[in-house]
């Protein structure tokens, strides 16, 4: 009996590359939530010099420039997604990477879904649900074809499987 060896690799496919532009329009959300308390502190303010305003200010805005610009780029290079007969694939995160696979004989479900903010950017999310106790598999960024082909894809592949999906 010879062991066979498993090598493993990235998976195949990229997300939508809009996913650029919605992870920095979230990011921007966030870094103008956290521009609140700075403008309200200069405002309130009515002593001392603008030198810390200005010191505080400088540092947020390269933190928020820096962070616009990376971690899109960073999460498009790391972010991938596979769909074979046997399992689906997984690759995700930024400064924690995780990879996932999940044999396709343990899907239980398969959904999919746009938000407000994805639907803005024409993009889809597609929920791979399983019998593991670390959750779903979620694949977000795709365009809504590519969603739409992938839950087609993998519920005819689930159906063929003659595994339980406990």
């Amino acid at each position: 009996m010879t062991a066979e060896v498993v090598r493993l690799r990235p998976p195949m496919h990229r997300v939508s590359p809009r996913a650029l532009w919605y992870w920095a329009a979230r990011a921007a959300v966030l870094w103008i939530v956290l521009l609140a308390p700075q403008v309200i502190w200069w405002f309130a303010d009515s002593g001392g010099g603008r030198l810390p305003h200005l010191i505080v200010g400088v540092v947020w805005l390269v933190l928020a420039a820096v962070h616009l610009v990376v971690m899109p780029q960073w999460r498009y290079r790391v972010h991938r997604w596979e769909a074979t007969d046997t399992a689906v694939y997984t690759q995700t995160g930024w400064i924690s990477q995780q990879r996932r696979i999940a044999p396709i004989s343990r899907v239980q479900t398969v959904d999919s879904e746009r938000g407000p903010i994805e639907q803005l950017f024409r993009l889809a999310n597609v929920t791979v649900t399983t019998a593991s106790a670390a959750g779903p598999i979620k694949i977000h960024g795709l365009t809504r074809v590519d969603a739409d082909q992938l839950v087609a894809d993998l519920t005819i592949r689930v159906g063929r499987s003659t595994g339980d999906a406990t």
